[in-house]
């Protein structure tokens, strides 16, 4: 009996194939040392169904195919050329127990998390997931520019999932090459630690590795390609498991006629639902370990999630984080964010930012992101069907999201604006007079907020006159907004499009441009008003509009402090609450593009240097962050000559900048 144990232990689970074996130039190219202490155990591969790798050589691992009755098929990260290390996080790395890189770090993390040698204990693999994109059901998307490693476990007893961004085509990879190139790359590498210094729910990145080997983009799909640099992020999370992970069993679509490759296969579904549930809800499995119907635990599972998704998305919205890449498979199911693309954060408030200049719709705007969020919540609820009920899946959603949502949000407003005290109904009315002042005037969300904590509360304070002029100088200026209220459209277009609607309206619903028309009408109304207006005239009406907000401030003030004894200890907590509420610095694009572009000038610098202002983004003081030495005063200049202090508005050429 003893021997049968031991067999049927040393024996992989059904479904579960194992890895083809590592060629011996990767594998035992280099022993590592700083990396020895990683533990691998990858419960997902033997929890859920691998593909069984195809026959013939190695290469037919990435050949592009549909992968039917499987979570995961097997994968193998392709070599760069003189790999290097453009950063490296050392709070995101000690989450695996790795001690303050060094310079011989360096060295081991430019092999290993290039991909060019894998890990003792590594198997890499590629996830298999659907999507609906911009709305619509994509069918098989999955890993084809990331790649699972594995699952390093610590002395803390947690668990963390590695994964290579970058790392080669693999069999999700459709025509593409599976590669990332630097200028994306240093952006999700700053935003994933930036976003988690902030206190929101994220993935993180751990390195950033660039090479010698490069790949052609056409970076602005206009017929002007040109070689980049091949660049792999590590990225590290309990999991990268996502609503999509769910899809893959979808049946064809009624209006895309696109199915998922697993269709009819319950069985993967329940595997799926009782891995994660008992992996990364376990309260939830432990709560339910005695029912024999599984209804009750996935549904209290669907609850935590759609919980979870609504704080995810508040937090997103009280820093002014834009996505911009809403799909279902960006949606991460512990609530995490997730699959940094074209994202953003706002400059000039405005609802309806779009970050991501292939969203020509505007589905995923600033102000659209919870309603975007609560409607891939339902595609969730519709993927987990018949194992949570569809009608009780809905009944979660409307009875949790918005109540969630605006739980979150509002405890999170009131002590951006240091309401420390008393919570009043009125609060969230102020809130929105707040936001439809910042947009009225165009000012700055972030440095808004931040000025705020200065205001001078008590009714015979002196200082109003001078605040009210450091708010003017957050609020656009006339040539800001004469930028941002440009024509988009040639003007003999638009008066096409405008005949097209008076003589034949049904082929224009048909075309869908409707929705562009109108907003370039409001551009042109916007722009022939703003020709009109004088700087005196925005800033005396910009004054007016915050005088107004400013009172209504001030009386809810003196409702919070009647509640308390001591008016210094209430100023005092109420200017440390708000400073600890309304970061200082977050990753503006314009400070992103100067650091990319230092970067694909072989000066890294700029990187680390904004890396480690980022990871104290509260402190008001945090502009003397150290960065490694330049190479030389021309490396150094070069940064300098571009750069304003960050916590400064964008110049006038970051409205240029497009993120697709």
């Amino acid at each position: 009996m003893a021997l049968l144990r031991a067999v049927l232990r040393a024996s992989p689970p059904a479904g579960y194939s194992r890895p083809p074996p590592a060629p011996r130039s990767a594998a035992m190219e280099s022993a590592p040392r700083w990396l020895a202490g990683l533990r691998f155990d990858n419960r997902a591969l033997r929890a859920l169904p691998v593909e069984t790798p195809p026959p013939g050589p190695e290469s037919a691992l990435s050949a592009p195919r549909t992968v039917s009755g499987a979570c995961f098929s097997r994968a193998r990260p392709a070599r760069l050329r003189q790999p290097r290390v453009v950063a490296l996080s050392g709070p995101a790395l000690a989450l695996l127990g790795l001690p303050e890189p060094d310079a011989g770090a360096e060295a081991e993390a430019a092999l290993f998390f290039s991909g060019n040698a894998l890990l003792p204990g590594a198997e890499p693999a590629a996830h298999c997931y659907c999507g609906h994109q911009f709305g619509q059901f994509a069918g098989q998307l999955g890993d084809g520019a990331a790649m699972y490693l594995g699952e390093v476990c610590t002395e803390a007893g947690e668990r963390w999932e590695l994964q290579l961004k970058g790392a080669g085509p693999t069999a999700f990879s459709r025509q593409a090459d599976g590669r990332k190139v630097l200028r994306s790359s240093i952006r999700e590498f700053l935003c994933s630690e930036a976003m988690f210094h902030l206190g929101v729910p994220t993935t993180r990145a751990g390195a950033c590795i660039t090479s010698e080997s490069t790949v052609v983009r056409d970076v602005f799909y206009d017929g002007n390609p040109k070689y980049e640099k091949c660049t792999v992020v590590l990225r590290i999370a309990p999991t990268f498991i996502r609503f999509g992970s769910f899809e893959i069993f979808k049946p064809a679509d009624e209006h895309t006629g696109r199915a998922g490759p697993s269709v009819e296969r319950n069985d993967i579904r329940v595997q799926l639902l009782d891995y994660v549930i008992s992996s990364f809800y376990p309260e939830i499995q432990a709560a339910h370990a005695c029912d024999t119907n599984r209804v009750p635990r996935n549904a209290a599972f669907f609850r935590e999630v759609t919980r979870r998704t609504a704080r995810m998305v508040a937090e997103w919205q009280c820093v002014g984080f834009c996505h911009g890449v809403l799909n279902t498979d960006n949606m991460s199911i512990v609530g995490l964010t997730i699959d940094y693309g074209p994202f953003g954060f706002l400059d000039r408030y405005d609802p309806d930012h779009v970050c991501n200049a292939s969203d020509n719709a505007g589905r995923y705007t600033y102000g659209k992101q919870p309603e975007v969020c609560k409607w891939n919540l339902q595609k969730l609820a519709e993927a987990l069907e018949p194992e949570l009920p569809l009608a009780l899946g809905e009944a979660i959603v409307a009875e949790e999201f918005d109540t969630e949502f605006r739980k979150h949000y509002l405890q999170k407003m009131r002590r951006k604006l240091g309401l420390v005290r008393v919570e009043q109904e009125e609060d969230s009315t102020l809130v929105a007079k707040l936001l439809e002042t910042m947009h009225l005037t165009g000012a700055d969300f972030t440095n808004t907020f931040c000025l705020l904590s200065s205001f001078p509360a008590e009714p015979e304070a002196p200082g109003l006159d001078e605040f009210l002029s450091a708010l003017a100088a957050q609020c656009a200026s006339l040539e800001e907004l004469r930028l941002a209220f440009r024509p988009q459209m040639d003007p003999r277009q638009l008066s096409m499009m405008l005949m097209l609607a008076q003589s034949n309206p049904q082929l224009f619903a048909l075309i869908g441009t409707q929705a562009n028309v109108t907003k370039e009408l409001e551009r042109v109304e916007q722009q022939s008003q703003l020709q009109r207006l004088t700087s005196e005239e925005l800033q005396s009406r910009n004054s007016a509009h915050w005088a107004a907000w400013l009172q209504d401030y001030r009386a809810r003030l003196d409702k919070d402090r009647e509640d308390a004894g001591d008016t210094a200890a209430w100023q005092a907590e109420r200017t440390h609450v708000m400073n600890t509420s309304n970061p200082k610095y977050v990753l503006r694009n314009y400070i992103a593009q100067n650091a990319i572009e230092a970067a694909e000038n072989g000066d890294f610098s700029e990187v680390w240097r904004v890396l480690k202002l980022l990871e104290s983004p509260y402190q008001q003081e945090g502009e003397h962050a150290e960065a490694p030495e330049a190479a030389g005063p021309d490396e150094a200049a070069t940064v300098a000559s571009r750069r304003l202090s960050y916590s400064s508005k964008p110049p006038l050429w970051a409205t240029e900048l497009c993120v697709t």
